[in-house]
């Protein structure tokens, strides 16, 4: 199953007559392979796929919408757009401002460095090296907590903190496996090797992904849940899944 998002300003996704679309913002920057530009411009994706799926399933207009990954939370309490699906993990910190549906992919954090550098996942095996993470991310938060012997760059996109690391303007990166493994199985990405994943910590790293919400919007909410909860029953998830990843990713 595969979904082709051609114009992200005016294609509309899904079934139900609504007043008005249901605006879905994705971060503007390049996430393979959860949402990405092809060469054409057109956006595609595991999670451009996914929300055409889950859209269709809880009856929702839905439009995507590009927006800045660091202007995200604010595009949507400001009603720029209604909803994220942008691999936004459920955290405690975010919840104090944007509410979350039911997560619909939970996969581990990693560590990449070059291969045979003798990184590890850790504050000691990271000590006196640089490590780039993405701006406003779990990522970000998540070393600056954890990595305290390390060096912390901030890049506006993950792509940019791969292209250092294989110029050696870094020694490391962190990021979520899946989109780490993309990046590993390109030719640019293999100079370098995952060195494992990073100790767990819910209250930074969340409880998976979910559909960011502004808080009080309980029926749009319940609608993304029903929607998530039936493509799951159905097979959809896994129907969308399987052309991108060897098994599911919806996780524990």
């Amino acid at each position: 199953m595969k979904f082709l998002i051609t114009t992200v300003s005016a294609l509309v996704l899904g079934t139900a007559a609504l007043a008005e679309p249901v605006k879905v913002g994705i971060a503007s920057e390049p996430y393979p392979p959860f949402a990405a530009p092809d060469a054409a411009g057109n956006w595609v994706g595991w999670e451009v796929d996914m929300i055409a799926a889950v859209c269709a399933a809880a009856e929702l207009e839905c439009v995507v919408t590009p927006v800045a990954w660091d202007g995200m939370i604010p595009s949507l309490t400001s009603g720029q757009i209604d909803a994220i699906m942008a691999s936004m993990s459920i955290t405690a910190d975010r919840m104090q401002t944007i509410d979350f549906s039911d997560k619909y992919y939970n996969t581990p954090t990693v560590v990449v460095a070059a291969k045979g550098s003798g990184i590890t996942a850790t504050d000691e095996g990271l000590a006196g090296k640089i490590i780039g993470v993405q701006v406003s991310t779990v990522h970000q938060d998540y070393a600056q907590t954890h990595f305290k012997s390390a060096e912390i760059k901030l890049y506006q996109t993950q792509d940019e903190a791969n292209q250092d690391l294989v110029a050696g303007r870094i020694d490391a990166t962190q990021a979520d496996s899946i989109a780490l493994d993309d990046f590993l199985k390109s030719d640019t990405g293999a100079c370098c090797e995952n060195v494992g994943a990073v100790a767990d910590d819910k209250d930074i790293l969340g409880l998976g992904v979910g559909v960011g919400l502004r808080k009080g919007d309980d029926d749009l909410k319940a609608k993304f849940n029903a929607g998530i909860a039936k493509i799951i029953a159905d097979g959809t998830y896994d129907k969308v899944t399987a052309p991108y990843f060897a098994s599911s990713i919806y996780g524990g």
